[in-house]
């Protein structure tokens, strides 16, 4: 740093760091460490660029003030964005593993139980089941009255549950 650099901070700070100062206790809500933080990197920042402390450009108090409400709102930003420490004596759970294959051997089983009911039930159940179609919308796409899809739905289920059983599935 030069004497001419030392000499800018020194006049900033005397002539604006009561006030500047001031100010960031208001930012902070009262904390003076964060204000004295704040105002150290406001002045840092106007070491930096110079060119922002000529008188022509406007008031050297606003730019300063701006700065350290604008340093004040990234600051904040960043402790809001992050996850607060936790402290405790328990160690954390275990992560549960998700295995996939029981997934996929279920995926079978039903595939397998599905083959083997009728046609017309197998085609009800996955209208109402896998596409989520409501009994009306069912009704269109299979070209029946919706009172068949609802007698079709129960009639498959139960027929659906003996096919598990008989594959060895139990509740």
């Amino acid at each position: 740093m030069s004497r001419d650099d030392a000499d800018l901070l020194k006049a900033l700070h005397t002539e604006h760091g009561d006030a500047l100062f001031a100010h960031a206790l208001r930012l902070t809500g009262g904390d003076r460490q964060r204000a004295e933080d704040l105002v150290q990197e406001t002045l840092l920042r106007a070491w930096q660029h110079p060119e922002a402390l000529d008188p022509a450009r406007g008031s050297v108090r606003a730019w300063l003030f701006i700065t350290a409400r604008n340093l004040a709102i990234d600051a904040w930003r960043r402790r809001s964005a992050r996850v607060g420490e936790v402290f405790t004596d328990q160690l954390p759970e275990t992560p549960v593993v998700v295995d996939e294959t029981e997934r996929a051997v279920e995926s079978w089983v039903i595939a397998e139980a599905l083959s083997r009911l009728s046609r017309p039930h197998r085609e009800v159940l996955v209208e109402c089941f896998y596409q989520g179609r409501s009994v009306a919308d069912a009704a269109d796409r299979l070209g029946v009255p919706p009172g068949t899809v609802k007698s079709r739905t129960y009639y498959a289920l139960r027929s659906l549950k003996v096919v598990l059983e008989e594959l060895g599935v139990t509740q």
